[in-house]
């Protein structure tokens, strides 16, 4: 069976791929996501940034493994992703504290945004890559007006630091959202129909990746 590989410590993507029958390797990359996005070229579509950010998690995990050997790179597929919310067009991450979380549900609530996560898939066949395949998936976001003690409760439970945008649609955050119009596995942080697509440009299908598949 060809083995899987996920770049990411997002336990939402792994959560997502297992109920999808696949359970991947787990291996975190050490990109500095902000030196990533200051090295593209100036104008570089917000699109675009997502995708050279999955690339180079994608490639960090890969180079690691080759460099000591790891015997999945024998026959395996690695992906990497990035997840930013497009608002007023710019791209936001991970807020960190509850004063960045706040001002960016000001700014949101009550509107629509789109999120934007990239995708990089790495086909690795006897310690090397051999192929390679990414694209952005964007799935708009219609946001609800929380109540300000329900924003409060929400941030002091930590859940909107550590996400991109500031919320989530897996968790408590999805109180607040009030339909997306696109790929809801997408908006978690991995989208099966884009990954799905992307596997089979490397040479992959998906029931060869299924825990359990002959």
């Amino acid at each position: 069976m060809t083995g899987f590989v996920l770049a990411s410590a997002s336990p939402a993507r792994l959560q997502v791929l297992r109920s999808a029958g696949l359970e991947p390797l787990v291996r975190v990359s050490d990109v500095d996501e902000d030196a990533v996005a200051a090295a593209l070229p100036a104008g570089t579509p917000p699109e675009g940034v997502v995708v050279a950010l999955a690339r180079a998690k994608a490639e960090a995990v890969a180079a690691e493994l080759i460099s000591y050997g790891a015997e999945i790179t024998a026959d395996c597929v690695l992906v990497g992703c990035d997840s930013m919310l497009l608002v007023d067009g710019v791209l936001q991450g991970k807020p960190r504290t509850p004063e960045v979380a706040r001002a960016r549900w000001a700014a949101m609530a009550g509107r629509s945004a789109d999120l934007l996560t990239g995708h990089c898939v790495l086909r690795l066949r006897e310690g090397r890559i051999v192929n390679r395949a990414d694209d952005c998936s964007c799935t708009t976001v219609h946001f609800a007006k929380p109540e300000p003690e329900d924003l409060e409760a929400y941030l002091a439970t930590g859940e909107p630091l550590e996400v991109a945008g500031a919320f989530t649609l897996d968790g408590r955050g999805g109180w607040f959202v009030d339909r997306i119009d696109g790929d809801p596995s997408s908006v978690i942080g991995i989208g099966l129909p884009l990954l799905r697509r992307l596997l089979g440009d490397v040479g992959v299908s998906v029931a060869q990746l299924w825990v359990g598949a002959a």
